[in-house]
């Protein structure tokens, strides 16, 4: 396994700069935004794609630092329901495609979208409960007229390009889950997979650990987000896990984006390492910093830390005692 960073934490840095920086904290692997929320202030489809020279001197600077591209990110919403808002998300989707065809990369991150519940409708509608039975109504609608229909086409354009696509379950999306990602799978195609962020999932009530059983199970884990949660059991006990409080409200909120090992414990992302390698996921973990109390480089740092005493480097030998 190889230790990465998705490098958007940095994107008030030059590009060089920042992979100098990452290359001395001793990362080996980079995820890099392309557009859409994560920006893209490191990686520009559009420059890169238009002028071969430029590309060159872009794949030049990580190979020179030993590092590696390990996805993709283009985080968006192609399912809005308004189509100006749909169409620029679905634009920096199919560039980056191309573009990490040209760069050799096998996986393009992003999230599933989230329609609106109607054919006019102005705004996305994540539907959570079935009940009164409008919702199941939209709810299916969401699915067999937008969900289904796009990203079918989309798995048959980025296997021609050799991509598979790696969706972040994370909520407010129509995959949030193991088992809607599943189903949009089963629909659509075996290049459709997760970017497996443990950190959306914990807070759902959701066992990483399982979780990761599950897809590993179904081969669906083509990247991995290293990043974690803390969960505030004396405000979930009042209100439950669903908290639209503002991040910083870091006291009053169910749950709170912690730098890795000050969310869940040392065990747990050694078990979460450990069943990735069950699973035969031998890939990047790529470090998301998103932590009100630390600073980028002291979170990022001790995330470092933490996850290079846990990673497995060695290949498996033979089971001698058995």
């Amino acid at each position: 396994m190889k230790l990465g960073v998705f490098t958007v934490l940095y994107q008030n840095l030059a590009f060089e700069e920042a992979l100098d920086k990452l290359a001395a904290m001793g990362v080996e692997a980079v995820e890099l935004g392309t557009g859409n929320y994560p920006g893209n202030s490191h990686c520009n489809p559009d420059e890169l794609l238009e002028s071969p020279e430029k590309l060159r001197v872009f794949q030049r600077a990580i190979e020179d630092r030993g590092l590696m591209i390990s996805a993709l990110s283009c985080h968006g919403n192609p399912l809005h329901p308004n189509k100006e808002t749909a169409a620029e998300a679905h634009d920096v989707w199919r560039k980056t495609v191309l573009l990490a065809e040209r760069l050799g990369v096998e996986v393009v991150n992003g999230f599933s979208g989230c329609p609106g519940d109607h054919a006019e409708a102005k705004f996305p509608n994540w539907i959570t409960c079935s009940w009164p039975p409008e919702y199941s109504e939209a709810l299916d609608w969401q699915w067999k007229e937008a969900v289904i229909p796009y990203w079918k086409e989309e798995a048959i354009y980025a296997e021609r390009h050799g991509i598979n696509i790696a969706f972040e379950m994370h909520p407010g999306f129509v995959v949030y889950n193991p088992e809607t990602l599943l189903k949009l799978r089963e629909q659509v195609g075996e290049n459709i997979g997760a970017n497996f962020d443990p950190s959306h999932l914990i807070w759902q009530g959701i066992d990483p650990v399982e979780a990761i059983k599950k897809l590993g199970r179904e081969k669906a884990i083509y990247h991995f987000h290293a990043k974690d949660t803390y969960m505030d059991q004396a405000n979930i006990s009042v209100n439950g896990v669903l908290d639209t409080k503002h991040y910083s409200k870091i006291l009053d909120r169910s749950w709170t984006f912690r730098s890795v090992g000050y969310g869940q414990n040392e065990k747990l992302w050694k078990d979460m390492v450990s069943t990735l390698r069950a699973v035969d996921y031998d890939y990047v973990l790529s470090i998301e910093h998103e932590d009100m109390l630390a600073s980028i480089d002291e979170g990022l740092g001790k995330a470092i830390h933490l996850l290079k005493g846990i990673l497995f480097k060695e290949k498996l030998t033979e089971m001698w005692w058995a």
